[in-house]
This record gives structure tokens, sequence and C-alpha cells, in this order.
């Protein structure tokens, strides 16, 4: 019998009619062309959404470690490279992991996230964990813990503990760890972490605490930093000490566990002593003037916030000059304040000012412009315009010599009178009241006679006096009489300071200069000083004044500076009307002096006080400190 299958397959056939299939029409133009439309705009709405999302996430670009730019801490150097000083709004110093102590690193990897190489930016088991606390205790404090959340979370604009701000960070997360190497991470983590005491990153943590770079660290310092990030202020070395230490203790722990060191070297470094040092607001404090005249230099120099930019500002601050100055400046107020006692009826204390310029380059070593400068951050030596006084005197004799007269030249100390512009009669008098007839002008010079001056400056005219003072670069608002021989002319003690750099550099005269370079974030010289200078008086000139200020402090006005090599010493002393102002400047060897004393509302310092007793004594005790 035959199969079923057979039977299926040899039964009749039937005759079928063929039916033709209808044929596709081939795609034209249009069709193409609306198809392509119809991609592109899906593929448009598809991109503008996620664009859309992110953007309404507040999620940060960070495609390459180049986009990374945190605010940096602007860093003051002085002239041996040390760091003196900051200007911040974030107090971060940006270095590579190059910069940083091989360790260092790991140290912060072993503290927080072991599997930190392992994971792809996000840990599962941490995240479950996270939630479920958070569920059992009714808070959002509790997130995730890789230190690639970590940088995420730092690089969010809004600190609020949300679960949107979660999914933020978990997108954030997962996209730097695709997008960036676990070098560039840990880069960018090790430089934007918080790390207590207004520092973010470790280098600025390192500078603080121990007052070195992050490369110079030894172990026991690194796992104390790495320590930090849980908690900065529980754990700070400078408030909590044994908490810090039991911190310390559980990293070098997790780092022997880890790998990364041995468990000897662990306990050596938990056992070897760490000094903590927080030096810098001291200096700052002896410094604070000098740096804010800086700050206003660079910032008409460099279009840029300072506070923001990192840039690395080398000075010719000498540490160990501006100390003394400091010094000398508190002395002046000091010492005038104890003799005078005003300062207890009134409760208002004198001021005073220093400037130490280096001859002959016009570098300027030392700038204090007050007794504090947090307390009153009024320059005193740049902002605070005064009468100059007899300071003003050796540019007129300069002058003078300049035109053919000599230092043996004579003229008379006699009664003088003229008629001033408005009719009124001007009688200039001598500060001893006395006259003394026909007399040269060296004498006039080294005791400071006013009449001679006025009657000098008569014979050889103002303009040429103004000529000189301005070839000097002092700016000033010149009287068009002669009451400018006695210094009725506001200056600054910084600007008079340096003019008398000619005296000992041969006639040739430099400007003051605060700044040697500025080197930008990224490594780059934006600007470097370049010596000028310019002969503004012949060399005899220059001599022949020299010699005269060493004989003030010899014999004249200046008498009362002792202990200085007098061949190399000179200067000269400066009174304003009702003695206002007490005023020395001078030199000695390299360095050029001016110290400025009186008080802010302009009233009297006292009948007896004057350039010679107030000011010429802070001048030599700051010059024999430095000389040492």
């Amino acid at each position: 019998m035959d199969s079923i299958s057979q039977i299926v397959a040899t039964g009749p056939k039937r005759k079928t009619k063929t039916q033709k299939r209808p044929r596709k029409k081939p795609l034209d133009e249009k069709h193409i062309i609306g198809f392509l439309f119809v991609t592109c705009l899906l593929l448009t709405a598809f991109l503008a959404g996620t664009l859309f999302f992110f953007e309404w996430l507040n999620i940060p670009d960070l495609r390459n470690v180049s986009h990374y730019n945190p605010p940096q801490a602007t860093l003051i150097y002085d002239r041996h490279s040390r760091i003196v000083g900051k200007i911040y709004k974030e107090n971060r110093t940006v270095v590579t992991l190059d910069q940083m102590h091989p360790l260092l690193p790991k140290a912060f990897v072993a503290a927080e996230d072991g599997r930190f190489f392992e994971h792809p930016g996000l840990d599962s088991f941490s995240v479950l964990r996270a939630v479920i606390n958070n569920f059992k205790s009714g808070s959002k404090r509790q997130g995730g813990s890789t230190i690639t959340q970590q940088v995420a979370k730092g690089l969010l604009l809004t600190p609020e503990k949300t679960y949107l701000r979660k999914l933020k960070e978990a997108i954030l997360a997962w996209r730097i760890d695709s997008m960036l190497s676990k070098e560039e991470i840990i880069f960018i983590y090790l430089n934007h972490i918080y790390l207590g005491e207004g520092t973010y990153g470790v280098e600025a943590a390192s500078q603080f605490y121990f007052d070195k770079h992050s490369e110079d660290l030894s172990l026991g310092e690194a796992a104390l930093l790495a320590g930090l990030p849980q908690a900065p202020s529980r754990y700070s070395p400078l408030d909590h000490w044994d908490r810090a230490r039991a911190r310390q203790r559980y990293v070098l722990n997790r780092m022997a566990a880890d790998g990364y060191i041995t468990t000897k070297q662990a306990k050596q470094a938990y056992e070897k002593k760490v000094r903590l040092t927080g030096n810098l607001p001291s200096k700052a404090h002896q410094n604070g003037y000098y740096i804010e005249e800086v700050r206003k230099r660079v910032g008409l120099m460099v279009p840029v916030r300072l506070d923001t930019a990192g840039l690395k500002i080398y000075t010719n601050l000498d540490q160990r000059i501006q100390t003394a100055a400091q010094k000398a400046v508190v002395k002046a107020i000091t010492d005038l304040s104890s003799r005078s006692g005003k300062a207890k009826k009134t409760g208002k204390k004198p001021q005073a000012a220093f400037v130490c310029i280096e001859g002959c380059s016009g570098k300027v070593r030392a700038l204090s412009g007050g007794s504090n400068y947090k307390v009153t951050p009024f320059n005193r030596a740049t902002q605070a315009k005064r009468p100059a006084g007899s300071v003003f005197k050796p540019l007129v004799y300069t002058t003078a010599f300049e035109k053919g007269y000599r230092p043996d030249s004579t003229i008379l100390d006699t009664p003088f009178s003229i008629a001033g512009r408005d009719g009124e009669v001007w009688a200039p008098k001598n500060f001893s009241g006395r006259y003394h007839g026909t007399t040269t002008l060296a004498q006039s010079l080294i005791h400071s006679y006013n009449i001679p001056a006025v009657k000098l400056m008569q014979q050889i005219g103002i303009t040429p006096v103004v000529n000189m003072a301005r070839d000097l670069e002092i700016n000033a608002e010149f009287p068009p009489d002669l009451s400018l021989a006695l210094g009725a002319v506001d200056l600054s003690l910084l600007e008079i300071s340096n003019a008398y750099q000619p005296f000992i550099c041969n006639g040739v005269f430099h400007p003051n200069t605060l700044i040697s370079r500025i080197v930008s974030a990224r490594g780059e010289t934006i600007y470097r000083a370049k010596e000028q200078k310019k002969r503004v008086m012949s060399v005899q000139t220059a001599d022949q004044l020299n010699r005269l200020l060493s004989r003030v402090v010899r014999e004249g006005t200046g008498r009362r500076i002792k202990g200085l090599d007098y061949r190399k010493t000179g200067g000269k002393t400066g009174t304003s009307d009702n003695n206002r102002d007490a005023w020395f400047i001078g030199f000695h060897g390299s360095y050029i002096g001016g110290v400025w004393i009186g008080y802010d509302k302009n009233q009297s310092l006292g009948k007896h006080e004057n350039g010679g007793r107030t000011a010429a004594p802070i001048w030599a005790s700051f010059m024999k400190q430095i000389a040492q």
C-alpha cells in the first residue's frame, strides 16, 4: 500500500492559471529625498533630545582632560623662588602626577577606592549599599564612594543631596570613566578634592600643612592627606591630631594590604615624626603691602582675574629684608607713641612706611605701607601723597650742579621775602630760626638751610628743577613757585626714595620694579622684565651729591645715625610744616632706604618730632639689621 506521502505526490494535477505579480515601481528621487529627510529629522530629534536631557541635567562637558580648568590660586614668589603669598578664590594649584610623590595617588586610592582601577566608574555594590542604607535611615546622606563619583560630585555645581543629583553623578561618573583614562581621572581628583583649611588639591594642602611641595612629601605626610577627604574638619591634623593619626594609620594599613608598601614601611611611616606648619599666614601678614602693590601692577599688565588664573608671579621681594622693613615700621610707631603719649589720649596711633630698593637696578626688595595690612590695608608707601619737605632739596642742588654750580659756591643766608601770585608776601625761614650770612651750597644742604635753597631755585629757575624731577619719574603736581625748593609737593615714599638712586649709580636712573616675570597656568612666560636705565645727571654731579649726603649723616641733620660706615652711608632728613611728616631717605652700600612717619589725619607729630629725631634712627636700625 502506498504511503500517504506517495498518494499525495502522485495525485492528479490541476491545471492552474499562471498569475502575474505586479511589478514594484522603482524608488524615484522624491521617495529617496523623503526617506533621507525623515531619517535626518529623527536623528536630529534624537540628538537634540539627548543634548536637551544632558542640558536639563546640567552635566559638565569633559571629553578630555584639557577641558579641566578649575580656579587656581595665583602664587607670589620672592627673589629666591619661594612662595611668599597667594591670591585666590579657591586655594588650589594644579600639578601633574609626575609632580607628586609617586605614593601619593596610591595613598588616596587605598583610602578612598580600592577597586578604582577595576570598576567602570561606578561600583554596583557600593551604590546598592548606599540606596539600602538611605532607605533604612530615611536620609540621602550616603552616596557612591568611588573616586570617579567624587570627581563627578566635585564638578557638579549644586551641593544639594537629592536623587536627581545622584542620577547626575552616576551619569557623569560613567561618562568620565568612558572618556578619560584612570590616570587622567586620578589627576583631576587629586587637584580638585577639598582637603580642609581652605585648601583644594594636594599641592595647596601640602604647602599649607607641611610647607613643602607635594612631590617632597614623606609617606607619613601623604597618608595624613589621604585621610582627609572623608571629613576634612573631623580629621584635621591641626585641630584633631589624635583622629588624624588614627586615620593615618588606617591609610597606611590599607596601602600595605593592597601591596603598595610593605608592613615595615607602614610602621616606619607611622612612627616618623611629622612637622606641621602654617607659616603662610605669617608671611602674608609681613608681605601684605608688597603683594597688594604687585596685584595692582599685574592687573594693569595681564587682563585676567588673579584669584582664579593660576599665574606664577616672580617678584624682587627679599623676605629677609621685607621682614626687617616691617619690624622697622612697627618700631617707628611704637617708639613715637611711647614718647608722645598721644595715642593713649586720643586712641589714634601714628603710622609709618618703609621701602628698600636695590641701587643700580631699581628692584624693590622690601615695601611696607603700614603697621598691619589686615587692619589697615591703605598703602602709605605708594598710595599716600605727603609733603616731601627737605628730602626734595637734593633735586634742587642736583639741578644747580648740572648748571655749573659747585659745592663751594657761595650764597647768602639772610632774611628773604617775595610777593606771591596772590599778592601776599612769602618770607621763608630756616628751621632753627637763625641766619648764617654768606655760606656755601655744601653747608646749606648738609644743615638743610631753607633760605639758601629758595634763593638757589630763584637763580636756576623752577622749570629745570621740575624737569629733573620728571626725569626721575616723579609724577606730581608741582607748585609753580619757589615753595617747591622746600618740598611743598605731595609725593609717595616709593617715588622720592627711588629718585636718590643716581647718587650711588654714577648718575644713571633705573625705574623701580617689583615684578621680574609672570608665568601662566600652562607654564608659558607671558612677561619678563627688561632692564631700563637712563642717564639723568653727570658722573661728577652724582659724586658731588653722594659726598654731600654722606656729610649729612656725619655732621648735619642726619647725625643721629650711628653705627654705620660713613664712607658708604648718606641721606637726607625731611620735615613738613607743623611737624606733620618726618622723612629720611638715604643709602647704605648698594641699598636705598626710605622711611616716612606721620598720622593719616595729617595732624602734628609733636613739636620735637622731625626727620632727624623721628625717622633717621629707624632707618639706621634697619640698615644695620640687613647688613648683618
